[in-house]
C-alpha cells in the first residue's frame, strides 16, 4: 500500500516538474519571438504604474524643447567659446560651430529626442531631418549651417540698433544663443509642416 502511494506521488511530482518545465519554456520562446505585431497592446494606465515617479511632471513638448536647447547652448560653449583662443577668424570658428551642429544634431540630439519619446515617430515633429539615413548626417551639417547663418544676421542686427541707440553690445554666450538657434530651428520646421500640409491638401483635392 504504502508503495502504491509513493508511486502515486511520485508520479503527481513528476507531472508537476514537467508542467512547471513546458510554463517556462514556451514564456522563453514567447519573449524571445516578441515583436510589435505579436505583442499584446497594453493601456497607457497600465504602463504609469511600472514608469519611475516623479514630482516634476513635464509635457512632452517642454522635454523636447529642453533637450535641444541644452544641445544647442552646450556645442556653442564647447566648440565655439572654447575654441575661440585657438581659431581667430570668425569664419573659422562659425564652421567648426555649424558643423559640430550638425554632426551631434544626427548623432545624439535627434537620437535622444527618439529614446525620451513615448511612442515611436512621436518626436519626430521636432525634427528637421527625422529619417535615420546615412544622408541624414550630411544634410543636419547643410541645415545647421542655415539656421546657424540667420542666427548670424540676428545677432548682426540687433548690435546694429544697438550700436546706434548707445546699448551694450549683445555678445556671444550659451543660454542666449542656444535660445535664438532654438528660435530659428523652430520656425524653419514650422515652415516644413506648413509646407507639407499645404502639398498634402493639394493632393487631396487632385
Amino acid at each position: 500500500m504504502a508503495k502504491e502511494k509513493n508511486k502515486k506521488q511520485l508520479n503527481e511530482e513528476r507531472k508537476t516538474a514537467n508542467d512547471y518545465y513546458k510554463l517556462h519554456s514556451e514564456a522563453v520562446k514567447d519573449l524571445a519571438t516578441a515583436n510589435e505585431e505579436n505583442s499584446p497592446v497594453v493601456s497607457e494606465e497600465e504602463l504609469r504604474k511600472y514608469r519611475s515617479g516623479s514630482k516634476i511632471k513635464l509635457g512632452e513638448t517642454v522635454k523636447a524643447l529642453l533637450v535641444k536647447y541644452w544641445f544647442n547652448g552646450s556645442i556653442c560653449f564647447f566648440f565655439f567659446l572654447a575654441l575661440g583662443n585657438y581659431l581667430r577668424d570668425l569664419l573659422d570658428q562659425l564652421f567648426v560651430l555649424g558643423m559640430a551642429l550638425g554632426i551631434l544634431t544626427d548623432i545624439l540630439v535627434n537620437n535622444v529626442l527618439r529614446f525620451i519619446a513615448k511612442t515611436p515617430g512621436a518626436n519626430d515633429r521636432w525634427m528637421m531631418i527625422p529619417e535615420k539615413k546615412l544622408s541624414s548626417l550630411f544634410l543636419n551639417i547643410l541645415y545647421a549651417y542655415v539656421v546657424l547663418f540667420f542666427v548670424y544676421l540676428f545677432y548682426n542686427l540687433v548690435n546694429s540698433i544697438l550700436q546706434k541707440t548707445g546699448g551694450s553690445i549683445l555678445k556671444v554666450e550659451p543660454l542666449l544663443f542656444g535660445l535664438i538657434y532654438l528660435g530659428f530651428d523652430l520656425l524653419f520646421i514650422s515652415m516644413k509642416r506648413l509646407m507639407q500640409n499645404i502639398i498634402r491638401d493639394a493632393k487631396k483635392k487632385v
